[in-house]
């Protein structure tokens, strides 16, 4: 089961899920049962599985009851009325239960070192680490701008050219998370190369320029990077904050991309570059792409396997990001990976585990350069870097999933 759209509201909103096999589940909150704070009630929709024949017809009712526990606790109850086997449903709700209770412990810490409400502005909000990041932040009680390029749809959206910005865009902010930037995946031509420098570079520089030019805006800019920094291919060396600048096209890209932030630097606002591993989600990503060449039994891995892969869980970056708004001793760069980085081998043995299906079918190293070309393969694919969250650890940041099998078991439902 795979989340493909939320619902706008717990009173009558609906979500559409993935299931196997092509189906949709549509889940319609009732606004007759809806008695915030204490329930909200789910069912599925008329047509919520209308490509099923009728006598498959399922029954569902999901009941959200939250209970006074005394002591500023509050009891969470999840009550079902379904034929569908319980054994089929605990996988969903041990995420959900884990999830919430993770999440929690993120905001009380985060109150604890003093964060308030904030109003936040987010550039890239619709994409993988966007829609995560921006979902969570709302239901801690933070307020979130989504700056966007089209035209927007309510008072939390601004119009955002990122080529000439508004001067008043950031009026009544107090901190900018910027992650907007077209996609590396892909071919290294000449055009896509353009893609990627152009995406970055000018919008992260005018949007500094922007918070740098008065004394009344926002006072932190928290701005995507990556591990593409150090360079494709760096052997075994242990790769932390300090370490240098690798070799290749994202290293040059990367450099840049971080210099961007110099005018609001130069003007005193703290500026925090996540230097991003490869993210784990099964709704986007490399996660989303190997996940069914794995659980049919066609995965293996990439060439002899020996290269290094600094990984890291949706919901672990998720809390890097949210740490870089209240933790003020947080500036300049920040590795945003897991503290257990693996080889190529370790990954996809780990993924095929996890599944309960084999990986005996390793990729010639051919078969990136033939989809890629042989400069995105050197730098995507192939790239090896072993880097480690230095910072996070000084820090003594808590991971919630800080091992792989960890994090992908919670992630695709597959709890011990």
């Amino acid at each position: 089961m795979r989340l493909v759209t939320e619902a706008r509201s717990l009173e009558d909103g609906r979500a559409t899920l993935a299931l196997p096999g092509g189906l949709r589940w549509l889940a319609q909150h009732q606004p007759d049962s809806y008695d915030p704070p204490r329930r909200f009630v789910d069912t599925i929709a008329s047509d919520g599985l209308a490509s099923l024949p009728a006598r498959i017809a399922v029954r569902w009712r999901h009941t959200h009851d939250f209970e006074d526990a005394g002591a500023g606790r509050t009891r969470v109850i999840d009550r079902v009325d379904t034929p569908i086997p319980p054994s089929a449903l605990r996988p969903m709700f041990v995420y959900r239960h884990q999830q919430l209770a993770d999440d929690l412990a993120a905001h009380k810490l985060a109150a604890a070192a003093g964060l308030g409400s904030t109003t936040i502005a987010v550039t890239g909000s619709s994409g993988l680490v966007g829609s995560a990041l921006t979902a969570f932040l709302s239901t801690g009680g933070h307020r979130v701008v989504r700056l966007v390029r089209g035209t927007p749809r309510g008072a939390d959206e601004r119009h955002w050219d990122p080529h000439d910005p508004d001067p008043e865009l950031l009026t009544g902010i107090d901190a900018v998370i910027h992650l907007a930037g077209a996609s590396i995946a892909g071919r290294f031509t000449s055009a896509h190369r353009k893609a990627i420098r152009e995406s970055r570079i000018g919008p992260k520089r005018r949007l500094a320029e922007l918070l740098g030019r008065g004394a009344d805006g926002p006072r932190v800019l928290i701005s995507a990077s990556a591990v593409g920094y150090y360079g494709y291919d760096r052997a075994d060396e242990m790769l932390t904050e300090e370490s240098g600048r690798g070799e290749g096209f994202l290293a040059d890209v990367v450099a840049e991309w971080e210099a961007a932030t110099g005018p609001a630097r130069q003007d005193g606002v703290r500026v925090v570059l996540v230097r991003t591993g490869i993210v784990q989600s099964p709704r986007g990503g490399t996660l989303q792409l190997l996940r069914p060449l794995f659980s049919a039994g066609l995965g293996g891995r990439l060439g002899d396997g020996r290269q290094w892969l600094s990984w890291i869980g949706i919901d672990d970056l998720v809390d890097i990001y949210h740490r870089a708004l209240w933790d003020t001793a947080l500036s300049g760069p920040v590795n945003a990976v897991a503290p257990q980085p693996v080889r190529n081998a370790e990954y996809t043995r780990t993924l095929a585990q996890v599944l309960h299906r084999p990986a005996v079918l390793p990729v010639p190293a051919l078969g990136p350069r033939l989809l890629l070309g042989d400069q995105g393969a050197r730098e995507l694919a192939c790239a090896s870097q072993r880097v480690l969250p230095a910072r996070l650890a000084l820090a003594e940041h808590r991971f919630r999933q800080p091992d792989l099998d960890t994090a992908l078991r919670h992630l695709l439902g597959r709890h011990r």
